[in-house]
């Protein structure tokens, strides 16, 4: 390589990001929201023991308040009418909920100081469901509740079953664990979904095929990088015209900033009416120019059939 390739190469670059810092136990509060207690954070392992918040706590509690932030006026409707009357005690499903860090910030700030409502963690590791039982007794939450179960085998929970779920949450669920979530929602008619997804790999694997590499929009995936971001990408889009075309109006956003997580994106949907013909019509007609995608979302929903091809349906499952 000669020296004439280089020209274009600044040669002063800007140093590095300065490395997230922790926060020491007398200055943490600062980093918390109105009412979010330490205590909390001790018991989700998030502070060290002498009260400190190291630079991995942090990030997570940033993405986690943050969420918070998102999903607060979406979900207070449900406790409160539009004259600010109690109007109902919502049961609220956390999704793939691992630790259920989002669960218990929910609790604490908004099921907790409003009397009402239970929220319920779906998770299938023995281990996890046991561990967020016995912080959500010790912190004296009492109508946090776990179940283990797969999301799509919610209905088979005892205490669940025949119930009406009116919000369902998921963050981080991953790869088509985030598609059970939003499943569950369509099928409950739930007032509010949100979701942040993670690993979305599963169109990347059905597009990685030669004969979906050599139709006319192939070079949009025919190398495996570019197939990765496009296949996560084009998941969240078919996702959002899944719920719009259910009858949710939808906004995606950015979690928090690119510097505490690559998984990035959630998706906002709060249900404003039965149907959506226009956003159905849109979906068959991106689906028209892609090669078959026997997504799961897809073909659990009758979108399209086994092998991917768009079904031509006049409405979509619930």
């Amino acid at each position: 390589m000669t020296d004439n390739h280089l020209t274009n190469i600044n040669p002063n670059p800007k140093p590095a990001a300065k490395a997230r810092q922790a926060l020491p136990a007398n200055q943490v509060r600062a980093a918390l929201l109105p009412d979010q207690s330490p205590r909390l954070l001790q018991a989700l392992h998030l502070l060290t023991r002498t009260g400190d918040l190291n630079a991995d706590a942090l990030r997570k509690l940033k993405q986690i308040n943050h969420l918070y932030g998102l999903l607060r006026p979406l979900l207070e409707p449900l406790w409160i009418s539009d004259d600010g009357q109690p109007s109902g005690a919502p049961l609220v499903v956390d999704a793939g909920a691992g630790n259920s860090y989002l669960g218990f910030v929910l609790y604490e700030l908004l099921l907790g100081p409003l009397g009402r409502g239970e929220l319920w963690g779906v998770e299938t590791r023995a281990d996890l469901v046991e561990r967020v039982r016995q912080r959500a007794q010790d912190l004296g939450f009492s109508r946090m509740y776990m179940a283990q179960a797969a999301v799509a085998g919610i209905g088979a929970v005892p205490e669940l079953a025949g119930r009406k779920v009116d919000a369902v949450v998921a963050l981080h669920a991953c790869d088509t664990a985030t598609d059970e979530a939003l499943l569950l929602g369509l099928a409950q008619k739930a007032a509010v979904i949100a979701v942040v997804p993670c690993c979305q790999a599963e169109l990347a694997r059905l597009l990685s095929g030669g004969s979906a590499v050599r139709t006319a929009l192939g070079p949009l995936w025919r190398h495996p990088m570019h197939r990765r971001e496009f296949g996560a990408h084009l998941t969240n889009v078919l996702r959002g015209l899944v719920l719009e075309a259910h009858g949710y109006q939808v906004t995606v956003t950015e979690l928090t900033g690119w510097e505490h997580s690559l998984k990035n994106e959630v998706l906002l949907a709060r249900r404003v009416q039965g149907r959506n013909p226009l956003a159905l019509r849109q979906l068959h007609q991106l689906l028209a120019q892609l090669p078959p995608l026997p997504m799961r979302l897809l073909t659990e929903l009758g979108v399209v059939d086994a092998d991917g091809n768009p079904l031509q349906a006049t409405e979509v499952k619930s």
